[in-house]
């Protein structure tokens, strides 16, 4: 049987962020409308970020296959808040929202869109396959599943050194119903590994329903059946998953084992930005829509007196300067030089002394 946890308290040292560039500091901001603002310029940079994406990719500047996060803004974001630098965080080819979430800066997120040197895996990863080592971003990943046993094995490598990190590995519902899954969740549930499995349930994995694809698509009670903490969370709502991901990373901090949190939640876009979308009926996008995360915070904070006009419209303004920047530096940024075509693929031959 899934079970449940509650909030956690103030963020400690073992849990602090990423750091990620803010904005200049509003003044006389209460904790709770610094924290709120904060989680909305992240959610806005992913939203604004996608929202480019799709004008760079129709107008052929980007090419290649590029799958949004538009709608699910709230996952990353909130996730996120729970993680420090030292843990480890294995995504998804639908990882722009995850690495910004993380990170890692729009420039160089926006680079690797180009095929640029300067991207984060230099041109050579693009939309699917984004990376920072630095950042213990490890993928994007194009195999659906394919990051579970991935993520299995950074928590595994962290235990037997004796580092005290969570591994937190994202994927979709079309995951789990992949071999990857549950022989990773019974082999992390087994060895009581640190792993935080985040399943972002859209309810289609491409274009497959998942109460056509799933007898039982209580997904969070099947992942409690292999003895792991495990529960269902509003994927919608930045501060539902903020405080589920907080319960779930202390206690597996605390050495109870691999959790699982399924975020129900919904793209509005369609899969990737080939497919037409045709499987989806219109009102149940549109009904979704009406929980758009970005949209529920900013109406939350302007009836908590957080959020007014004026500064809803310079975060807005900040957050696009950013985005335009990105993409200058993007298109500013220089290819890859063709004698570095075999770098990272085969090995420098060295002279064998005899």
């Amino acid at each position: 049987m899934a079970t449940s946890h509650g909030g956690t308290s103030a963020r400690t040292a073992q849990t602090k962020r990423p750091h990620r560039a803010r904005g200049p500091a509003t003044p006389a901001l209460s904790p709770a409308a610094a924290h709120d603002l904060d989680l909305l310029r992240q959610m806005l940079l992913i939203r604004r970020f996608e929202e480019r994406c799709v004008e760079l990719y129709s107008a052929a500047a980007i090419r290649g296959f590029v799958h949004l996060y538009i709608g699910e803004e709230a996952v990353a974001v909130g996730v996120h808040q729970a993680l420090g630098e030292a843990d480890a965080v294995v995504s998804t080819y639908r990882e722009h929202g995850h690495a910004l979430a993380r990170g890692v800066p729009p420039e160089a997120l926006m680079a690797e869109m180009y095929g640029k040197a300067t991207g984060c895996s230099h041109g050579r990863g693009g939309s699917m396959h984004l990376f920072d080592a630095d950042r213990r971003f490890y993928g994007g990943n194009a195999i659906v599943g394919g990051g579970l046993p991935l993520a299995a094995g950074l928590a595994l490598a962290d235990r037997m050194r004796g580092e005290p990190r969570a591994t937190c590995c994202f994927f979709g519902d079309g995951a789990f119903a992949e071999g990857e899954f549950h022989e990773t969740a019974n082999l992390a549930a087994l060895w009581g590994l640190p792993v935080l499995f985040v399943c972002e349930n859209n309810l289609y994995a491409m274009g497959t329903a998942l109460a056509r694809e799933h007898a039982q698509t209580d997904l969070a009670m099947r992942a409690a059946s292999y003895g792991m903490a495990a529960w269902a969370v509003d994927g919608m709502d930045v501060h539902a998953v903020e405080k589920a991901a907080r319960g779930a990373v202390e206690s597996i901090r605390a050495g109870n084992g691999p959790h699982f949190l399924e975020m129900r939640t919904y793209r509005f876009r369609a899969h990737s930005m080939y497919d037409p979308d045709r499987y989806r009926p219109k009102d149940e996008v549109e009904e979704w829509k009406k929980h758009d995360p970005v949209m529920g915070l900013t109406e939350g904070m302007r009836k908590a007196g957080f959020l007014d006009t004026d500064a809803q419209e310079a975060l807005d303004h900040e957050v696009m300067e950013a985005i335009d920047r990105a993409v200058r530096a993007a298109e500013e940024a220089p290819e890859e030089p063709a004698e570095d075509l075999l770098l990272h693929v085969t090995g420098r031959h060295e002279e064998v002394p005899s």
